[in-house]
């Protein structure tokens, strides 16, 4: 009956470890420091060589000793010498070993396939298995001898990877710890002992084997820690004597050992007494009788704790699915639409933020594409400066190239629109790169969607993903496509008269005069500038009326609201208004700079009496006043002109019609310093492309997360469950698409078996249970 309930917990035991199964079994667990003799102990109860032996760490994996009594079989009529064998089984490979050497050797290779050639040690263990009828039966478990400094080989962290592993072993409740000390050196420097105190505190389950005896020096002896005087232990003291070296190296008969042992307590005077309490015989029925007691006390918690694996393993199971509805093809069509749908649901519900597994550590779906739109695309417009890229001489060369042989009295419009251009193509980059963005997204969107019930069908996750995959790539096209057409639409039409253009324009066009230094240019008179609004003051009326433009922060104003150097032909047009309006030749008028409404009048000029087309006439084809059209300013460049004639005259090698290209790079590499002129014009140019561009900007920022959430979110949302249906749902297609991994196929088999197994458990322990009772 007792010896049935450790063979049990060995079955038990081996069943579990083949499973991977968390069971606790009772068990026994030799700890001990190197040296202190846990291998011959061992070997002593066993009655045979088998274990590993040398210098430093011999054994570095745990070794689950599971000793088996066998009964002497009766003698073979024909032969007279009874026909039994001792031998062990390793539960990693099938084969019965009969010679002990040869497992000796199995041990030492495992070792080194799984711990390697460096001192390294392994938490996983061995289990071995030896049937002799010279054995009681007990589980025995081996560990690591404790050590405290690194030695040859040893990794520098070998005494906390050991401590480690002992006490993932002492620690279980269901374990009887071993404590092997050497006799010849302080108990209070025992290591074993000091690790079976932190682990079990009152001793209850704790076992101390004492070694070594015999060479103890002379006139002393163990006596008061063997009778428990010295340290309590409730299970007690056993001493032991072990082989010295010098008999293992002469192959000492253990049985020649055991004998020693006995005669050496029977004729010790101080052990004489306690010699029926002491050593290896008495320890190894000690320790079955322990070992058979502490099974009987924890079969209640054991059968507890079955019970409970036994749920968990059947819920693990039932999310495993039953693989026979997966064979049957009535049930596979429902299945795989229920899949499609659930996967559907699961990337709209991520898009739009309901999804039930929202992430509270980082963005996830939609607020990613939200991201995308106000964050990183928003900035990426927002850093484009709208003029960074055109320096003056762009500018001024822009300008003369679009008045071709002609002189031009204002600025051109052509170059204002030859310039724009490019710029607002600077926002198509950014535009098409935040479709590309949200393309990713959505893609990764896709490939997060996979619920418990999908992860066991590869291959339509797989197909899935690919079939919405395609879908994306089909409305990147367009997406891109449209994207770049709102760039072209912008840049296909150059709209002047936006409203925000024109206030825009002339607060750039102010800011720009803020800064410039002073020039000699005429002001407009104050009654005849006109507001922003077009308000006039009440004298004024009259005037205003034949006087239709007024200036906006200073810079003329046609009747239209444009710039005055917007349009040519405007000229003609306030030439003509003023002749009628005062009765006299048509004649032009002196005009304002739009740098000059900030600066006093220089002395000299005219009377403030003009308006503002006058003073800005006035200032290009010079009046009274000192632009660069007017007389004096003629007569002076027909004077340096004539200079320079005759300089050529005197000296024709310094004049060259055939370089005239050098000429023309020498002016254009920014060494020639803009006249007053073309530094008006270039900074009005470049005050209204960064006007217009903010407008094109602010529409672009509008537009384009528009189209995206049009063309390509909502539009695969709204398709993807059809276009899943239509690619997916076809008979032909069902038993390859629900081919299970074959990783899940093992591991739900696996844990079928750990249920078996724990059904088969729970039912022997409670017949055990009821046996004893």
């Amino acid at each position: 009956m007792d010896a049935d309930l450790i063979k049990l917990v060995n079955k038990l035991q081996d069943t579990f470890a083949n499973l991977g199964g968390e069971l606790d079994m009772p068990q026994l667990a030799v700890v001990g420091s190197q040296s202190a003799g846990k291998s011959s102990v061992l070997e002593t109860i066993v009655g045979r060589d088998f274990l590993p032996r040398g210098q430093g760490i011999v054994t570095r994996r745990p070794l689950v000793l599971q000793l088996i009594h066998t009964p002497i079989p009766e003698p073979d009529a024909t032969n007279s010498t009874p026909s039994y064998t001792e031998w062990g089984q390793f539960l990693h490979i099938d084969k019965r070993f009969t010679d002990f050497n040869e497992i000796r050797k199995e041990i030492e290779q495992e070792t080194y396939r799984v711990a390697g050639q460096n001192k390294g040690i392994s938490k996983l263990p061995i289990h071995l298995r030896i049937y002799s009828p010279n054995v009681l039966d007990l589980t025995l478990v081996d560990l690591p001898g404790l050590t405290k400094i690194p030695v040859g080989d040893q990794p520098s962290d070998i005494e906390r990877q050991i401590r480690s592993l002992v006490l993932d072993y002492i620690s279980k409740p269901n374990c009887v710890i071993l404590a092997v000390s050497a006799a010849n050196v302080d108990l209070a420097n025992s290591e074993s002992l000091k690790l079976a105190r932190s682990v079990d505190p009152q001793g209850r389950r704790t076992i101390g084997v004492l070694t070594k005896l015999d060479l103890m020096d002379a006139g002393t002896n163990a006596l008061d820690i063997l009778t428990g005087r010295v340290y309590p232990l409730k299970l007690g003291f056993i001493g032991v004597v072990n082989r010295s070296q010098q008999d293992i190296n002469s192959e000492k008969n253990l049985q020649d050992a055991l004998s020693s042992e006995e005669e050496f307590f029977k004729s010790h005077h101080a052990y004489r007494n306690i010699a029926h309490k002491n050593g290896t015989r008495y320890l190894a029925r000690t320790l079955n009788q322990v070992l058979m007691n502490h099974i009987r006390d924890k079969l209640p918690d054991m059968k507890a704790r079955l019970n409970t694996l036994m749920g968990q393993a059947q819920q693990e199971l039932n999310a495993f699915g039953d693989a026979a509805v997966y064979g049957d093809s009535n049930q596979q069509g429902s299945l795989i639409l229920r899949l499609m749908t659930q996967f559907a649901r699961d990337f709209v519900a991520s898009i739009e933020g309901t999804s039930v597994d929202i992430s509270t550590k980082e963005l996830s779906g939609g607020a990613r594409i939200y991201y995308i739109f106000n964050d990183v695309f928003g900035t990426a417009l927002n850093s484009i400066d709208a003029t960074h890229n055109l320096d003056n001489q762009d500018i001024r060369t822009a300008i003369r190239n679009s008045t071709g042989p002609r002189p031009s009295l204002f600025v051109p419009e052509i170059a204002f629109d030859l310039l724009v251009k490019p710029q607002i193509k600077l926002l198509e980059s950014p535009s098409v790169r935040c479709v590309e963005l949200v393309y990713e997204e959505l893609v990764k969107i896709c490939h997060n969607c996979t619920s418990a019930d999908l992860q066991r069908f590869p291959r339509l996750h797989a197909q899935l993903v690919e079939v919405v995959s395609e879908l994306l790539r089909e409305r990147l096209g367009p997406t891109t496509e449209y994207t770049q057409s709102l760039i072209e639409i912008q840049t296909a039409y150059i709209n002047t008269n936006h409203p925000a253009f024109i206030s825009g324009s002339a607060a750039a066009a102010a800011q720009q005069t803020s800064a410039a230094p002073p020039r000699n240019v005429i002001p407009p008179r104050p009654s005849s500038v006109g507001s922003v609004n077009g308000a006039t003051s009440p004298d004024d009326e009259e005037e205003s009326s034949d006087d239709a433009s007024g200036t906006v922060n200073g810079i003329p104003l046609t009747r239209d609201g444009r710039s005055v150097s917007s349009t040519v032909h405007d000229r003609t047009s306030i030439v003509k208004a003023t002749a009628n309006a005062k009765g006299r030749p048509s004649s032009p008028k002196p005009a304002t700079h739009h740098h000059a409404h900030r600066h006093n009048t220089p002395p000299g000029a005219p009377p403030s009496g003009g308006t503002a087309k006058e003073t800005f006439l006035n200032y290009f084809f010079g009046q009274n006043g000192t632009g660069p059209l007017s007389g004096a300013s003629v007569d002076k460049a027909t004077t340096g002109l004539m200079a320079g004639k005759r300089d050529l005259e005197g000296n024709n090698a310094a004049f060259d019609m055939k370089s005239l290209g050098k000429h023309i790079e020498a002016t254009s590499d920014g060494t020639n310093q803009l006249t007053m002129r073309e530094e008006m014009e270039t900074n009005l140019i470049r005050s209204l492309i960064a006007s217009y561009f903010h407008i094109v900007r602010q529409t672009i920022q509008d537009l384009v997360p528009k189209a995206i959430m049009h063309f390509l979110v909502n539009h695969t949302s709204q398709q993807v469950q059809n276009r899943l249906v239509a690619s997916l749902y076809k008979p032909d297609l069902f038993g390859e698409l629900l081919n299970e991994d074959e990783a899940l196929v093992a591991e739900r088999t696996r844990v079928k078996a750990l249920l078996e197994a724990y059904k088969e458990a729970f039912k022997t322990l409670s017949e055990v249970s009821l046996k004893s009772t």
